[in-house]
């Protein structure tokens, strides 16, 4: 394992401690695939995945209780600032807040700071989630890179425990387990979990032993966590679709030929309107 807190000068697998906005500008010469690429790959076309590979999203305010939650519950990620005002409207807020960003670092309402103050202690008090993220018991984080048969692939890992396992924090709307097939496939996290567990086996980070767990917390008071991992054929599911993110990955890198949907689709209608007329 290869531990560092610069990205290599030369190409080499191995665990990275860089910070978020050195891993997503892929410091990888001739560039490298992350999880997130992999699912707008098979989401979308090459051509969407090649215009979001170069121009990169700018920080969106929806995001920022995520994150800000990541960085009380990890104890790790960008700073968190307070803007001293309930409501962003005026120019000179809007400055405010623009400069904290330019900055790399997080805005925050000052009720926003409570609701991830108080969102961080709820999981600390939940009996199955503290313990797999109990500071000390692992490293937040970190940056994985390593070569697949040609093609340079790329993770960063939530929380790495030191006893070999992977654990992933997400924050949503509903961790109510009747939801969360529609939250797993809708953000692609059964293809999140193969592609970090090719990660960890890759490099020798992990024990195959020891299962990779989700852990949801809901963004609305109880704040109300669950603790998850993918079933076999929703992880069947999750490595099929990586691979094929990866075979056209590497044939569109290696024709240049990023192209766009399929001409002349044949559309049929949707599924429940035929079985309507069936």
């Amino acid at each position: 394992m290869t531990t560092a807190t610069e990205a290599p000068a030369e190409v080499e697998p191995g665990l990275y401690d860089i910070d978020a906005e050195l891993y997503h500008s892929d410091p990888i010469p001739g560039g490298s695939l992350s999880s997130t690429g992999a699912r707008k790959l098979v989401k979308d076309c090459p051509a969407k995945f090649k215009y979001w590979s170069e121009h990169p999203e700018p920080p969106k305010k929806e995001f920022d209780l995520g994150t800000a939650a990541h960085t009380l519950v990890l104890g790790n990620g960008p700073e968190l600032v307070v803007v001293n005002a309930e409501k962003w409207t005026t120019n000179a807020v809007k400055a405010e807040v623009a400069a904290i960003r330019a900055e790399g670092k997080t805005p925050l309402k000052p009720s926003e700071l409570e609701q991830v103050k108080a969102m961080a202690a709820a999981l600390r008090a939940d009996e199955e989630a503290a313990p797999l993220l109990e500071p000390g018991s692992g490293v937040a984080e970190q940056s994985a890179f390593w070569e697949d048969n040609g093609v340079w692939r790329r993770a960063r890992f939530d929380w790495l425990r030191h006893d070999g396992q992977i654990v992933d924090y997400k924050t949503t709307k509903s961790a109510n387990p009747i939801d969360l097939p529609k939250v797993i496939h809708d953000w692609g996290y059964h293809q999140q979990q193969e592609y970090y567990l090719d990660a960890g086996l890759a490099l020798d980070l992990i024990d195959p032993e020891k299962p990779f767990q989700f852990v949801l917390q809901e963004k609305e008071p109880p704040y109300l966590v669950v603790v998850t991992t993918c079933d076999p054929m929703a992880r069947s599911i999750g490595r099929h679709l990586n691979t094929v993110a990866l075979n056209t990955y590497a044939i569109c890198r290696e024709t240049g030929d990023w192209h766009g949907y399929m001409p002349n689709p044949m559309t049929a209608l949707p599924s429940w309107v035929e079985r309507q007329y069936a």
